[in-house]
């Protein structure tokens, strides 16, 4: 429990830590600084900002000079104000907290991979009956190489399979070097969303044994930006699915589930709890770039509006939207707080 706050405080720490330096990077001042919502508990004035520490810790905000998300059409024209500056620059404020949060990711993805990624070893654990493996596998075979590509974890072979209609694959069993060539057959599976789609297996199932891996840095730099772009875009084929209907509400999660997983991940070691900060510090850039008023990309849209326009997006419709992006955002919190409830009492 205190490990989960901890970490979603050091989350939205970071988020709001972007704003700020934008922020201050353009000449806008920066008024409060603040860790949580409600009531302030903590405030520390430094350097002309309030740093704070709030009652509800599921959040957080930085309030600029001329700025204020819950009346939008307040406003001051001093030239340190968040409104004096051209929409260019308020949208490196707002692009500010997202990018932090990526970074924050690939800095977690990049010292795990040159420290040592703990993955699955290459090592069958078993091999399905009437498939192609079965034929020439066993239990305990280590894979060492796949079509003249070394394999150094169970993520290379699944890699390899996928790519070959026919594979050349090299074991160690038993102190000796044995090749096979295996035809994968094709065979429909469920993805992560629950949907049908066709995959090419051999049959094999990984022993469950752990081996840890340290790229150079020039792999280190690509294992990087790979993980980072695969969580993002799974991030955002989710929503995407969430939006057409193809996946239900039912499949949402709030701050009760995100805090329950963090604790029983915490459990599993440092590794672990540093993958899930990583993921959870992109789900939150992601989240927070969608256009919807009462988020950074909600904010990034009125001011691209003004930008490409030369004129503010009409002060009565700016209002209902962000009175209606809030309302948006709380009735998911409040489905994501149910699906979250239901799912841990039962």
């Amino acid at each position: 429990m205190i490990s989960a706050i901890l970490i979603l405080s050091f989350l939205i720490f970071f988020h709001e830590l972007g704003h700020f330096l934008m922020a201050r990077l353009v000449g806008v001042k920066v008024e409060v600084f603040s860790i949580g919502f409600g009531k302030k508990l903590l405030c520390k004035k430094f350097k002309g900002t309030k740093w704070c520490l709030s009652a509800i810790p599921l959040g957080g905000y930085v309030q600029m000079k001329g700025q204020d998300d819950s009346n939008p059409l307040k406003k001051s024209e001093d030239p340190d104000s968040y409104n004096a500056k051209s929409p260019w620059q308020r949208i490196l404020i707002l692009l500010g907290g997202p990018g932090f949060n990526f970074l924050l990711a690939i800095i977690i993805y990049f010292f795990i991979a040159v420290t040592g990624w703990q993955k699955l070893a290459p090592i069958i654990g078993k091999t399905i009956p009437n498939t192609p493996a079965s034929k020439y596998l066993k239990s305990k075979d280590k894979i060492i190489e796949i079509n003249g590509i070394k394999i150094r974890t169970w993520d290379d072979i699944k890699r390899a399979v996928d790519d070959s209609n026919l594979i050349d694959i090299k074991i160690l069993r038993d102190g000796k070097v044995l090749e096979f060539h295996i035809k994968p057959k094709i065979e429909i599976m469920k993805n992560i969303f629950g949907e049908k789609i066709k995959r090419r297996i051999i049959g094999i199932f990984p022993s469950g044994d752990i081996v840890k891996v340290r790229y150079s840095l020039p792999e280190a730099i690509k294992i990087t930006f790979a993980k980072f772009i695969s969580d993002a875009t799974l991030i955002i084929k989710g929503l995407e699915k969430l939006i057409t209907g193809a996946i239900g509400l039912n499949t949402l999660s709030g701050p009760i589930g995100i805090v329950d997983l963090t604790a029983k991940v915490a459990n599993l070691g440092i590794q672990p709890l540093l993958l899930l900060t990583a993921l959870l510090s992109v789900n939150l850039g992601v989240l927070n770039l969608l256009p919807i008023p009462a988020l950074d990309g909600g904010h990034i849209m009125f001011n691209l509006y003004e930008a490409i326009f030369k004129k503010e997006l009409n002060e009565e419709i700016m209002m209902k939207l962000t009175i209606a992006g809030w309302i948006v955002l709380g009735g998911l919190m409040l489905i994501g707080m149910y699906n979250d409830i239901t799912r841990i009492f039962g």
